[in-house]
């Protein structure tokens, strides 16, 4: 286990890599690099879909009003933004905010899977239908899952998966606030089922024995002696083919037709 100090210079690392990405377009249109913000020790952690414009500016994720809305709904169950830690599925806002392309995810993920790795949430709240789709490796639509907790794998580490409603979608639609805000009212009973078990960790490769040099030799001594006996075999069978062809030469040619039919019919 890593401590809240360990896991935020292990995640300003991350971030580093992460500034400086080239791994597909959206770094020729981003003004910064939007990569997460919130508590290193986290147990909640919230995914999105990508920055939109005031992120993409700030650089830092959830600030505009879909941002106001999810500070209003933690307030309402008891917590803050640096209770949490918030992230989006791509860390560079894809160009009038259209939906993000499957090479930009591709390219993406592995970031937020060190994340992951590194803030060992206990509970991931996936915000809307991108992160869900991506996180579940599943194309099920938001509208059938949210509400729902169930345990997956994300990386190397087993989380409590809830999907909820994106806050952008419930700014304009009163049915949909109202079934986020009660999925999210019970965000505090998912968290206190706590970290589900975790899958055994690979195990390590067994190691090498090393060769017995004793055996080694022998072995090469046996393979030489049996090379010896193979030339020697070679040689014999020679001087044998030698003596047939010179006792074939001597003797007189049979009649025609003792010859064997497939000699009369010039096969060989």
């Amino acid at each position: 286990m890593k401590g809240a100090t360990e896991r935020r210079e292990l995640l300003k690392a991350v971030y580093e890599q992460a500034h400086g990405c080239v791994r597909c377009p959206l770094h020729q249109t981003r003004t910064t690099v939007v990569f997460g913000a919130g508590n290193a020790d986290a147990e909640l952690m919230f995914i999105g879909e990508a920055p939109g414009a005031t992120e993409d500016r700030m650089g830092l994720p959830f600030v505009g009003q879909a941002g106001k809305l999810l500070d209003k709904l933690l307030q309402e169950i008891g917590m803050q933004r640096q209770d949490v830690f918030v992230a989006n599925v791509i860390k560079c806002r894809p160009p009038d905010n259209r939906d993000p392309h499957p090479r930009e995810i591709e390219s993406c993920q592995g970031y937020l899977r060190r994340q992951v790795d590194l803030i060992e949430p206990s509970v991931i709240c996936t915000l809307g239908n991108f992160s869900t789709k991506l996180l579940r490796a599943d194309t099920t639509a938001i509208s059938r899952l949210h509400g729902r907790d169930e345990v997956r794998v994300i990386g190397t580490r087993a989380v409590r998966l809830y999907p909820l409603y994106h806050p952008a979608a419930a700014l304009y639609a009163s049915s949909t606030l109202e079934l986020l805000r009660a999925d999210f009212h019970r965000i505090p009973e998912v968290l206190a089922l706590g970290v589900p078990e975790q899958p055994e960790p690979p195990k390590p490769p067994e190691p090498i024995e090393p060769p017995d040099r004793d055996a080694l030799s022998e072995d090469r001594d046996a393979l030489s002696d049996d090379r010896d006996a193979l030339s020697e075999d070679r040689e014999e069978l020679s001087e044998n083919r030698k003596a047939r062809g010179a006792a074939q030469s001597q003797a007189p040619a049979p009649p025609a037709g003792d010859r064997e039919p497939a000699a009369q019919l010039g096969l060989f």
